[in-house]
């Protein structure tokens, strides 16, 4: 379950640092009109939306397996990432797409994706620092298994 976590965050974060850092500057510079370009950004951050509310919740749904014995809080940097998703998407998106007081709500939803963006980061930090220590239990336990008479 801990290897879904880390892949999950990594998926999240590199998917969003993709779109939001690389590919939608490059559609503004390259298509037509900022026009096209926008429509197209429009429908690139829907799919990053949905890429982080599944992230995020493939997260939760792992940790909270992983640690059945124990009670453990979810993660509120992986909440948080999720909610920030959502609220561009429903809150954010909608006004720029309307164009009203562009510089308002596209400085918001930039503020909002950066956020998301950071959260995910977090957490693939926070993950990536134990793998090293679970790499190397998985190794000692596969190490101390009998292997099978041939």
């Amino acid at each position: 379950m801990f290897r879904l976590q880390v892949f999950a965050a990594a998926l999240w974060w590199g998917s969003a640092s993709a779109v939001g850092f690389w590919v939608v500057p490059l559609m503004f510079l390259h298509l037509d009109t900022p026009a096209v370009a926008g429509q197209m950004a429009a429908h690139l951050f829907t799919a990053q939306t949905w890429v982080a509310l599944v992230c995020g919740l493939l997260m939760l749904l792992a940790a909270r397996r992983q640690h059945q014995d124990a009670p453990r809080r979810p993660s509120l940097w992986t909440i948080a990432g999720m909610l920030v998703a959502l609220l561009l998407e429903v809150a954010v998106k909608p006004h720029i797409l309307a164009r009203d007081n562009m510089a308002l709500w596209h400085n918001l939803g930039s503020v909002f994706y950066v956020v998301q963006w950071a959260c995910a980061g977090k957490m693939l930090w926070q993950l990536s620092v134990h793998l090293p220590t679970l790499l190397a239990a998985e190794q000692s336990q596969t190490e101390q298994a009998p292997t099978p008479a041939a």
